[in-house]
């Protein structure tokens, strides 16, 4: 996704970023890249897209979301650097080996 615009919005709570999400790619054409759960009640939203389609996408996102709990920071980065794309969350990553949680059967103690 070279050239595309980055947007961002920051949310407390995951309600008010799902509503964002959804409220940004119906208005403009946009396309959702993934979330970011940070801790605290923390979620960032990530989309791409042209620029105008973009700020236009934040801004109405801002908005739902600002009916549904706090937003904490709203931005778009024109033309980010090719080497963001590394640090940016993605949908369809695999989890690492590392991080797979595994459920142990609970054992009866005598």
């Amino acid at each position: 996704m070279p050239n595309e615009a980055l947007g961002m919005i920051e949310t407390r709570g995951l309600t008010a970023a799902i509503e964002a999400a959804d409220a940004m790619v119906k208005a403009a054409d946009v396309v959702l890249v993934g979330t970011e759960k940070i801790g605290s009640g923390l979620v960032t939203v990530f989309i791409r897209g042209d620029v105008a389609a973009v700020k236009a996408a934040t801004e109405v996102g801002a908005q739902v979301a600002q009916g549904l709990g706090e937003v904490v920071a709203v931005h778009v980065i024109p033309r980010p650097h090719a080497e963001i794309e590394d640090i940016l969350p993605r949908f369809n990553k695999k989890p690492d080996d590392n991080t797979s949680a595994q459920v142990n059967p609970k054992q009866d103690v005598k």
